[in-house]
């Protein structure tokens, strides 16, 4: 890795490290980097073009894949914690704020500054691994990940390696009918806890590139999957649970658009009916589940035609990225193993020791979760398109209830939310907390239609005014 990165600096032909400048502009430190135009620059600086693609397309691109093969589909996320501040220092993080605005000695690395763990950080990862049906270590620590790259200030990351806080867990995913529905269960390797790296900005004309340190230090909660996806879709519908999942638990906003959540998926594939293993190629830069389904079918699809040439050695063990306009993944960087990372615990933080009565306290404080949610809505005899649109967003999941609780049918509930109310929300850019009905207006809307006391045509006029006035 670390020979990739220094061809895409300047470096001083007398110094070790890449020409760094620090300058105060406005109040504020500006780290700059000069650097030449690499082909990650060149990549993230060309215009997106936004692809849409139908079901039925996804479906062609699936039956293209020679049956004779088995793809083997394995994803890393990273989850960014809503915590106030840092993993390790008091600044707090908000992103699209100024660059380098919110750092200090501790995130930037600098010598003798000396970390200090935010125990939000443990709660967060407690929660989430028993959301994920993991065994927790009741005694974890952290470790150091040794890598250069110029947005990592310290030259190594505090993450954790051989005893992450969970393990051995699963998730659990409906797939939708679109796609051939039914039910999934996916391993989850381990969740552990990390920081964030900091971040390049790079020159339109690739003459150099400035260092952002705000997300140095940033906390984050990587869960690696088992390899049990076969395909892009379903790699995309558990990527879309585990969204779903940290925003009921409410550990972080697993919002794509802004790095909150991101994934790494690593593609293989192999003979049908052979055991081992094939050469595992990463693949990054994936900002949409629409993009990570697109990426693994054409990963498996290149694949497959060299293995069907014969030239399956050209097959190897790297890292790709994602090309949104030309919709095909190119080469990035060889991939590093477990060595290049020269992993050791971390000197300067004690080791994370948790309790029984800690961690039932919180299994105890744990929400209802949306595959929980899904069965319930499911045992009302709802539809399956119903039960996913319902408890896709943890709000209108909660509304839903709300207007159950104040005596409504369930399913002319259900066909008012996804009908009428939705289709208002997204003409009016609002979200369900933003409209003025209320649960209980909504039941006795529903009640007087269903009673005869107003006809299905006024009632559809009162739903309108309620939403726009009710409660103003």
């Amino acid at each position: 890795m670390a020979s990739s990165i220094f061809r895409s600096l300047q470096v001083h032909p007398f110094m070790l490290y890449p020409t760094t400048f620090l300058r105060r502009r406005n109040g504020v430190f500006h780290l700059t980097t000069k650097a030449t135009q690499s082909q990650t620059d060149t990549q993230q600086r060309q215009p997106q073009t936004k692809v849409s693609s139908s079901n039925s397309t996804q479906s062609k691109k699936l039956d293209k894949i020679p049956k004779d093969y088995e793809a083997i589909i394995g994803i890393e996320t990273h989850v960014q914690l809503s915590t106030l501040t840092k993993a390790f220092c008091g600044c707090p993080y908000s992103y699209g704020s100024s660059p380098n605005s919110s750092i200090c000695p501790i995130c930037m690395g600098l010598p003798g500054a000396l970390p200090v763990l935010n125990s939000k950080i443990i709660d967060f990862a407690v929660k989430l691994g028993l959301a994920l049906n993991c065994n927790l270590a009741f005694k974890s620590k952290f470790d150091r990940k040794q890598y250069f790259y110029p947005d990592l200030p310290k030259g190594y990351q505090i993450s954790q390696f051989d005893v992450p806080i969970a393990t051995a867990g699963f998730l659990d995913v409906d797939i939708p009918v679109e796609f051939g529905g039914g039910h999934k269960r996916f391993g989850i390797t381990r969740v552990h806890m990390e920081e964030d790296a900091g971040k390049l900005l790079h020159a339109e004309n690739g003459n150099y590139s400035q260092v952002d340190l705000n997300r140095a230090g940033v906390p984050l909660l990587e869960i690696v999957s088992e390899p049990d996806m076969r395909n892009g879709i379903e790699a995309a519908e558990y990527a879309a649970e585990l969204q779903r999942l940290v925003r009921y638990l409410g550990v972080s906003n697993g919002n794509m658009q802004e790095g909150s959540l991101r994934c790494d998926v690593n593609v293989s594939i192999r003979p049908i009916g052979q055991s081992k293993f094939g050469t595992k190629v990463e693949i990054k830069n994936l900002n949409s589940f629409s993009s990570v389904s697109r990426a693994i079918d054409f990963e498996i699809s290149r694949q497959v035609q060299l293995h069907s040439h014969g030239q399956e050695d050209q097959i190897v063990q790297e890292t790709r990225l994602w090309e949104e306009g030309s919709q095909r993944t190119i080469t990035m960087r060889k991939k590093e193993g477990l060595a290049d990372y020269r992993y050791f615990p971390e000197p300067d933080l004690p080791a994370v020791i948790l309790s029984q009565e800690y961690v039932d306290g919180i299994k105890n404080s744990l929400p209802e979760l949306p595959e929980i949610k899904r069965r319930r809505y499911e045992q009302m005899g709802l539809s399956m398109q119903d039960v996913l649109f319902l408890a896709n967003d943890k709000n209108i999941a909660e509304f839903f209830d709300a207007t159950l609780a104040k005596g409504a049918d369930s399913k002319l509930v259900a066909n008012w939310i996804m009908s009428d109310i939705a289709a208002f929300m997204k003409n009016e850019k609002l979200t369900i907390n933003e409209i003025k009905l209320t649960p209980e207006e909504l039941s006795e809307l529903i009640a007087s239609i269903k009673g005869g006391t107003i006809s299905g045509k006024i009632g559809k006029e009162v739903w309108f005014s309620l939403a726009l006035t009710s409660g103003a």
